[in-house]
């Protein structure tokens, strides 16, 4: 990797602020004291070791998660400056651990080209949000070590010893007074980890886990970069052509993008600024999106594959089945809003549009065979559009619910106030009669389904409006579905899918959770999905409150609790439910539908990419990566009934 040749010392190290309100406001600098804010402080650490990356200097980044919920990050860059600062006339070293926006990230000689992190408060946020912390420093021949505690120093930096090579080692212990828990993720770590390696061509990263009796541990190391990164997302899709497209361009705005077209319906693009990755996209996205449009039909006019009388073909037709990292790397990047979300700086969407507006076009040229399965493809999208907007015309005109043929009839609530409101979409004609009776009709609606909907990962929308097992759920929560869905015309809080606990009500839960997410994403990312829990066992005996068991540790403890009073095992009836229809309405609104007494699961949507990648594991045309998948997690599987 080229190196950036400026200098790195004292004098680059620029001191902006204090850091006086870390601790007391912590959720101004990592977003909140939860898990994500715990795991933002690794992330701050392992930045600084990727911008070395970025600048050339580092090839290796080793996190060690250690007992006690320590943490250990030890890089090989070029370790941070140990020598007097000349304004603070302290070390560099200290400087940088204990002064917010003290880095060598400011300014036009700065020690880095680009930066992700937090632009230089990372490492004194962490310091500051930890019981204590200890750096250890490889540099100009010697080894030397700090240490501090709640972001105060207790030991000045000094030289410890010689050392070969060059470094920095940064061990820290979180705060529990500051975050609800110490408890570390290793999946999410890892997912994050295994990105960064993804983004930074050849940079090697390890995580391991100390924390268990048999350690965990993952290495993530890339040549292929952003090729590699888009054909692990498309691991278990049918691709259009074997090998993404890849584009690279070098220059004030380095620009990265990979791309590959599969026969899925979807669309995933995923933008990163800086290795940061901005979930709400921006200028870069726009300008990808502009020329990814443009490039497709001008190339489409050309070689006469559109007509001089067929319109042109839309963004969306041309984004179906596409799969694409877009990367670029910004001297100074302008976020919107503090979580860093959405790239804003104007001059990125030109530099963007610009580049893969020629790339693009050569790659289509020199590949025709690639560019026709593309287009066919942006084509069918385009007719099956056309064939959804007129299906979903005729579904607006069914606007009165009452008159709607809808196969399981909607048991409407009273109340119109969508906040205190909920549908149980239920399974089977005799659970939604029981729910029916047992309900409580000012807020509680139904809305019965009969048999097996639509895996919509295998349909596209105009499929979908046709469905018969669909449309009363599209009509019933009244938003609309694709990119006419508006989360704010629901006309329910809690959208509540309450299925038997078995085989065919897991793939019924499933089925209309692919649609969600597919149709009715913003419904997730609301909150307003949830999963009713109905109990799996009931323990009667005469003379005694009937007693409701939702798993097996609550079956077995519920054991327990009654052999302390007297009451033995033989004594007591075990009842199985194998569907929800054994139940009578009384039982089904005591231990299902009760506000009071009920368990319900949100559906949330922390991470997008695994979730699309779950979704086409189970649901997808694939089928050897389904029978692995079934065949690693089957020994996992309790209260199957066959």
């Amino acid at each position: 990797m080229e190196k950036y040749n400026h200098k790195y010392g004292a004098e680059q190290i620029q001191v902006l602020e204090g850091l006086e309100a870390v601790r007391k406001r912590p959720g101004m600098y990592i977003g909140s004291t939860s898990i994500r804010g715990l795991h933002h402080l690794v992330y701050e650490i392992v930045d600084n070791g990727v911008d070395e990356a970025l600048a050339g200097y580092c090839t290796e980044i080793n996190v060690i998660i250690e007992k006690g919920n320590v943490i250990c990050v030890t890089d090989n860059g070029r370790g941070i400056p140990v020598e007097i600062h000349p304004k603070t006339h302290i070390s560099t070293a200290e400087t940088v651990y204990t002064v917010l926006h003290a880095g060598g990230k400011f300014g036009g000689d700065s020690g880095y080209k680009v930066s992700g992190g937090l632009h230089g408060v990372g490492a004194s946020v962490v310091n500051a949000l930890s019981t204590w912390a200890e750096v250890t420093i490889k540099r100009d021949g010697g080894l030397y070590q700090m240490s501090f505690e709640k972001g105060k120093t207790v030991k000045k930096l000094e030289r410890i010893g010689d050392a070969e090579g060059t470094g920095t080692k940064v061990r820290f212990l979180a705060d529990d007074t500051i975050f609800e828990s110490l408890d570390y993720e290793f999946e999410v770590l890892e997912k994050r980890f295994r990105e960064i390696a993804f983004l930074t061509k050849g940079l090697k990263i390890t995580i391991e886990d100390q924390r268990e009796e048999t350690p965990k541990k993952s290495e993530f190391c890339y040549e292929g970069g952003l090729i590699s990164f888009v054909e692990y997302l498309n691991k278990n899709k049918e691709k259009l052509h074997k090998t993404p497209i890849y584009i690279e361009k070098d220059g004030e705005v380095p620009v990265e993008i990979a791309i590959q077209y599969t026969t899925s319906y979807s669309e995933n693009i995923y933008t990163f600024v800086n290795n940061i990755n901005t979930i709400e996209g921006g200028t870069h996205l726009e300008g990808f999106k502009r020329a990814l449009t443009k490039v497709m039909n001008d190339y489409a006019r050309s070689h006469n594959i559109l007509k001089e009388k067929d319109n042109n073909l839309q963004g969306e037709d041309i984004r179906e089945g596409i799969t694409a990292v877009v990367s670029v790397k910004v001297k100074e990047p302008q976020f919107e809003g503090q979580t860093k979300t959405k790239l804003g700086n104007s001059e990125v969407t030109g530099v963007v549009q610009s580049m893969v507006n020629e790339a693009l076009s050569t790659f289509l040229e020199e590949n025709p065979n690639v560019a026709k399965a593309i287009l066919d493809k942006c084509i069918s999208a385009s007719r099956a559009r056309e064939a959804a907007r007129k299906a979903r015309e005729l579904v607006r005109k069914k606007s009165n619910l009452e008159t709607s043929t809808l196969p399981g009839k909607l048991a409407d609530c009273s109340s119109k106030n969508a906040d205190e409101c909920e549908v149980y979409i239920v399974e089977g004609d005799s659970a939604g009669g029981s729910a029916k009776q047992g309900r409580d009709r000012k807020f509680q609606a139904i809305l019965p389904l009969w048999g097996k909907m639509l895996n919509v990962e295998k349909a596209r929308a105009d499929k979908i409006y046709g469905n018969d097992k669909l449309n009363p759920v599209i009509v019933a929560i009244g938003a609309g579905i694709g990119a006419d869905f508006d989360v704010t015309k629901i006309r329910y809080g809690k959208v509540i899918i309450m299925a038997d606990a078995d085989v065919d009500g897991s793939h019924i839960r499933t089925l209309l959770l692919t649609f969600f997410f597919r149709y009715m994403r913003p419904l997730i990312e609301n909150g307003n999905v949830y999963l009713a829990q109905p109990p799996l066992y009931k323990l009667s005996k005469k003379g005694m409150e009937d007693k409701y068991c939702y798993t097996d540790e609550d079956l077995e403890k519920a054991y327990k609790e009654l052999e302390e009073k007297g009451i033995t095992r033989d004594s007591l009836s075990l009842q199985r439910y194998k569907g929800l229809g054994e139940m009578n309405p009384e039982q089904l609104w005591d231990t299902t539908m009760n506000p009071e007494t009920r368990i319900l699961i949100k559906v949330t949507m922390e991470d997008a990419q695994k979730a699309d990648e779950i979704f086409t594991l189970l649901m997808g045309d694939e089928v050897e990566p389904r029978r692995e998948f079934i065949q690693k997690n089957a020994k996992y599987v309790r209260n199957l009934d066959i």
